[in-house]
């Protein structure tokens, strides 16, 4: 039986029943959360002083690779935070950690592609926060939509229809993308991605797609993320 650990934002409540569906049976998955309620800079920035002491909890569970499982809590302070990030939960859970900002990026990159269009729930700020972080990371980001919302509840309130419509509308104004992201771990969008890729012929990507796909692959389990937007209806 493997186990993997996941540390969550306490206000999301989608992250564990996508990782539960994309994993096979002989997989558990344990999540520690961290205080957050509205998706801010100032509060994510607080909610990562937390990770440590999560991510230690975790290690009680003897868990065999851990996620930091929060867009932009993982990109809040640039390209470099996310690897500290990795290391400090990799040192506290003693297990492979993985952050989901730097998912993405390692997503991205085994995909090649260079022009990415992106579809988050966010406001303004993190938006901005967002698009800063992928460039610096070597991506031309050809298209950003933002859904402008703050509470992340109200970001768990959307489903895969959500999803599957803003990934449809940013990929109508971005005809030059060779890559969509769906941002937010709280954004159920997992079920939306084969009928994207169907539609428009590119890579689409969420961010607990990559996630999960990344702490798989330091524990050697083989994810199942091809799941139809059916499903979730």
């Amino acid at each position: 039986m493997i186990r993997l650990g996941v540390v969550v934002p306490s206000s999301n409540t989608t992250a564990e029943p996508e990782f539960r569906a994309a994993l096979p049976d002989d997989c558990t998955v344990h999540t520690a959360r961290m205080p957050l309620e509205d998706v801010t800079a100032d509060e994510l920035d607080a909610m990562a002083d937390d990770a440590e002491r999560a991510a230690s909890l975790l290690s009680h569970a003897s868990v065999d690779g851990v996620a930091y499982a929060c867009t932009t809590g993982s990109l809040i302070h640039g390209s470099g935070f996310d690897a500290r990030l990795e290391s400090r939960l990799s040192d506290a859970a003693d297990a492979p950690a993985v952050a989901t900002a730097r998912s993405v990026v390692r997503a991205l990159n085994a995909l090649d592609a260079d022009r990415v269009a992106v579809a988050t729930p966010y406001a303004t700020e993190l938006d901005r926060l967002e698009r800063e972080y992928l460039t610096e990371n070597g991506f031309e980001v050809v298209s950003l939509d933002g859904r402008g919302l703050v509470e992340n509840t109200a970001i768990g309130e959307l489903d895969a229809v959500d999803a599957e419509q803003q990934g449809r509308s940013v990929l109508s104004d971005a005809p030059e993308a060779d890559a969509l992201f769906v941002s937010c771990t709280n954004y159920r969008s997992l079920p939306a991605l084969a009928s994207l890729e169907a539609a428009f012929d590119i890579p689409v990507i969420s961010s607990n797609a990559a996630t999960i796909w990344d702490l798989c692959s330091r524990v050697g389990v083989q994810a199942d993320l091809n799941i139809e937007l059916a499903d979730a209806e």
